[in-house]
């Protein structure tokens, strides 16, 4: 089965609905309380949201014209395939399929469960099955096909927007419970300003990840020469305007002591605004935005094991390549996400899972930017509909801004790190042993 067997029926709109539904998950509500627990300042915790979009918009600008130029399933594996060769294409492959997608399933189902039981007041015996249910939920709903995928992701974008507007809407313009001075960008108290200026920026690149994923849907847009670097530009500018002014809000509402590794953060502040009504308010909208979230993971990931599959990459290759006869769906390769992603939902924990991941992804990102110039050198001649502005001081500071996170990540969080590149590095033998599989079946 090849891409021609798969619709093209996504447009510009589900396509930034996918960027921005896909990374405006519970970062936006919880990562606040990791970037103060290190800041300790709220000028430096402005600028560390500031400085995080500003590298993924770097990030995103270089991306953008590979996905242009190359504008395939599968989305950076394709990328770093291309550029790279087979093993580092699917080592790619193996690490978003193993861990990347599942992990994060797991981790976002693991939070709305959490904070479904706190609405409801719940026991929490609950969670568990309330996760399982939430992640299963949206897997069913995605197996109905990539048009009632990427409409539910369009409507829970919108519906995930309300409770943000609202706060940022009225939070700016409501009466400051806290002086806010932004310059100049201070650390806390007895802090080194670049240690904590360093953990800030590294704890807000969660809630800035998932954006890359829109590249899986390529071969199921309608003008992917088009459509998919306006998407990831536009999303990703959107996205940090929306993380600077909320957490603008946060900081003149709460004082940084009670911001501080506090995950309650969003809920506190919005009965500051609005009244008790405003906590049980952003309840519901972190329920919301955490539900499409999933559902942006839930349909970008499977179209992973299903591209790598294609190409007969994977053990058990012709099943994780069938689509379903009538809408489509790669079921099998979906199937087989949701499995390692419910066993991850019983094994991990949110901030050990969502750390690793960034630094895997970062590894790569990286990869994906130096790529830029590789292709510019040895294929001149590519068509490129659309070329980075600002070239080359636009990769150049995506490259130095990946570099820094995967730096300070082995310095300060060493074995989660070696955990990361151990899962990514067992995908080598895997290769190796299916690649002579295949050859002694020929």
């Amino acid at each position: 089965m090849n891409e021609s067997h798969l619709k093209r029926e996504i447009g510009l709109f589900t396509a930034l609905a996918t960027v921005m539904g896909t990374t405006i998950g519970g970062g936006v509500f919880f990562k606040v309380a990791s970037v103060v627990g290190v800041t300790h300042s709220a000028s430096m915790t402005i600028a560390a949201w500031i400085l995080g979009g500003l590298i993924t918009i770097c990030g995103g600008l270089t991306t953008a014209e590979l996905a242009a130029a190359i504008p395939r399933t599968g989305g950076a594996i394709k990328y770093i395939e291309y550029t790279y060769g087979k093993l580092p294409g699917f080592l790619m492959g193996w690490a978003l399929m193993l861990v990347y997608y599942p992990a994060n399933m797991a981790a976002l189902s693991i939070i709305f469960a959490t904070q479904f039981i706190n609405l409801f007041q719940l026991t929490t015996i609950w969670q568990i099955p309330i996760a399982i249910m939430c992640a299963g939920s949206l897997l069913l709903i995605n197996f109905l096909g990539a048009r009632v995928g990427g409409a539910f992701q369009s409507i829970t974008l919108i519906f995930k927007l309300i409770p943000i507007v609202l706060i940022v809407g009225v939070g700016l313009f409501s009466n400051a419970h806290v002086n806010v001075s932004l310059f100049p960008i201070t650390a806390g108290p007895h802090l080194n300003y670049w240690t904590a200026f360093s953990g800030g920026l590294l704890a807000t690149m969660f809630a800035y990840d998932g954006w890359i994923n829109i590249g899986n849907i390529a071969g199921e847009m309608k003008r992917p020469e088009k459509d998919l670097p306006r998407a990831i530009i536009l999303g990703l500018v959107l996205i940090t305007l929306i993380y600077t002014l909320i957490n603008y809000v946060f900081v003149k509402t709460l004082p940084v002591s009670q911001i501080a590794n506090n995950q309650n953060t969003a809920y506190e502040a919005a009965r500051l605004i609005f009244g008790q009504m405003g906590g049980k308010l952003v309840t519901i909208g972190i329920l919301v935005s955490v539900y499409g979230a999933i559902n942006g993971y839930t349909l970008t990931g499977m179209r992973v094991p299903f591209a790598m599959a294609e190409e007969n990459a994977l053990p058990f290759s012709k099943y994780l390549k069938r689509l379903s006869r009538h809408t489509y769906v790669p079921y099998f390769a979906g199937a087989a996400e949701f499995v390692i992603a419910l066993l991850m939902i019983f094994m991990g924990s949110f901030d050990t899972l969502t750390d690793m991941l960034v630094f895997v992804m970062w590894i790569f990102n990286v990869m994906l930017f130096i790529a830029l110039f590789i292709l510019r050198k040895r294929e001149p001649e590519l068509q490129r509909p659309y070329r980075v502005p600002g070239y080359p001081i636009i990769p150049v500071i995506a490259i130095i801004g990946g570099f820094f996170i995967l730096i300070v990540t082995i310095l300060t969080q060493t074995g989660l790190a070696v955990t990361g590149l151990v899962l990514t590095a067992i995908g080598i033998p895997v290769y190796y042993y299916h690649q002579t599989r295949v050859k002694q079946q020929k």
